[in-house]
């Protein structure tokens, strides 16, 4: 008969005493929302969670297992591995349940059985499999979700047809009452672990956030071959290949909306500890529908308001000064790309935004809008304009980097282009206002970063879709984006 297994890792990896646990999730649940803001994202479908010491990684997983909270799943799978190396396939621990400080937690015992009638998902015995990589999650998800049952899988080798299997299973348990867990460090940098392929000094925290920063990207292709060749290509030692991997090629089977990667937090421990002679990157990141990242009604009024003052105030006092919105809500502190467009008729006077989430929406829409007005450099400042300025804001979702262009979707994808140092981007209602086709829209964007009619077909090239909410003013005008 299965067993309750008491997780060895409470008093070393992180207290052992229910009161000292439970003072320490408080304080990283609050720590994860000083360093991320308030604003949580609805229905997730996944999350990739750091698993080190708690006092080291749990700021970041927190950033993820915040969300978890607020979705409230009945069921968790968990996708961990075995650090020292475990069976071949997918293992399922024998066991009715984890014990930790602060008490139980039931494994699906429903699920666990059927999924273990499918190779090359397999149940093995409790002594074969235990690893702080899938119960370093247990106190969290305690916290985040008591009494959700869970549903732990360690990831062994796969080849591609199995994996293909596997992931085709998992993407049949995405429901609105679960969640699933993928278990992963990022860069592990040090002698300790036979990795030093730059110096200690004061570049290492920038050059290991590079260096990360492209594993998170290749991750965010949601394609698992392009992940692997990334962290192949890069030498990056990250420890969760195969459940990041695995959880990759599941989300090509989830049905539903198209799904993006948001970068919930990142830190490393050199930057907690001050040592980055031994350095462990941790990175959360979420696995969302487009739809989870469109504004309410609300809040596009809001914005739009922020907007209009700050254009009136410039063309009435010439003061260049952004005019934060008179209400800053949880989802307008959410740092996000934004294009803002002004237009006059059909006549575009100006259009400039960002791609990435480097400010919060409250912040970026004025400062957008002031950059269209005085700085876009293929027209005059509308300081001369007279008469009424419409303002179309584009709020971007994350960027995902394509194999191909046979993945672009015209007329729902905008699309921004990277080789050889140069770059461009267009915004998906290009094509829309102008009836393109996917080659006309990718030409135009090859032809805007200068690199003739074909550039995004090069083998250097670097394509990244994503999708846009556009609201106000009118339609977007001729070189919009």
């Amino acid at each position: 008969m299965a067993a309750l297994h008491v997780s060895p890792y409470g008093g070393s990896w992180y207290p052992g005493r229910r009161a000292e646990l439970e003072r320490l999730l408080d304080e990283l649940f609050a720590d994860s929302e000083r360093r991320t803001g308030p604003h949580l994202l609805a229905n997730a479908v996944g999350f990739v969670v750091p698993h080190a010491g708690l006092e080291y990684s749990g700021t970041v997983a927190a950033a993820a297992y915040r969300h978890v909270r607020e979705q409230k799943p009945r069921r968790v799978v968990i996708l961990g591995f075995a650090h020292r190396g475990g069976p071949a396939g997918v293992s399922i621990p024998a066991i009715d349940g984890y014990e930790t400080p602060l008490g139980s937690v039931r494994v699906d015992r429903d699920a666990v059985a059927w999924l273990a009638e499918h190779a090359p998902f397999q149940a093995v015995p409790e002594s074969w499999i235990c690893d702080h990589s899938l119960e370093i999650q247990l106190p969290l998800l305690q916290r985040a979700a008591p009494g959700a049952t869970v549903v732990p899988l360690f990831v062994g080798r796969l080849d591609a047809a199995a994996r293909d299997r596997a992931a085709d299973i998992l993407a049949s348990m995405n429901a609105p009452d679960s969640v699933f867990l993928v278990s992963s460090d990022l860069t592990h940098y040090g002698r300790a672990f036979g990795y030093e392929p730059f110096a200690v000094d004061s570049a290492i925290g920038g050059r290991l956030e590079q260096l990360d920063g492209s594993v998170m990207e290749a991750a965010a292709s949601l394609d698992a071959d392009m992940f692997a060749e990334a962290v192949r290509e890069s030498r990056a030692t990250v420890c969760g290949v195969a459940p990041i991997s695995l959880w990759l090629r599941t989300l090509a089977f989830v049905k539903g909306e198209e799904i993006f990667q948001e970068v919930l937090d990142y830190q490393t421990s050199g930057e907690i500890t001050g040592d980055y002679h031994h350095s462990v990157s941790y990175g959360a990141l979420g696995y969302l529908p487009a739809e989870s990242f469109r504004l309410g009604a609300e809040d596009q009024a809001l914005l739009l308001e922020s907007a209009r003052e700050t254009l009136r105030q410039l063309r009435a006092t010439s003061d260049a000064k952004p005019v934060a919105p008179r209400e800053v809500t949880a989802a307008l502190s959410r740092k996000a790309g934004v294009f803002v467009s002004l237009h006059q008729g059909e006549k575009l006077l100006g259009c400039v935004g960002n791609r990435g989430n480097c400010d919060t929406l409250a912040a970026n829409v004025p400062e957008m809008t002031l950059r269209a007005a005085l700085d876009d450099p293929r027209f005059p400042t509308v300081m001369a304009v007279e008469g009424e300025i419409d303002i179309e804001i584009s709020v971007l979702s994350p960027m995902k980097r394509i194999a191909s262009a046979a993945a672009f979707r015209v007329k729902e994808h905008g699309a921004s282009l990277e080789s050889g140092g140069r770059q461009a981007l267009l915004l998906p209602q290009v094509a829309r206002d102008r009836d393109w086709d996917a080659e006309q829209f990718l030409s135009a964007l090859s032809w805007k970063a200068g690199l003739g009619s074909k550039g995004y077909a090069s083998a250097w090239a670097r394509l990244k879709v994503f999708r846009a909410q556009v609201f106000g003013g009118a339609k977007a005008a001729e070189g919009a984006g």
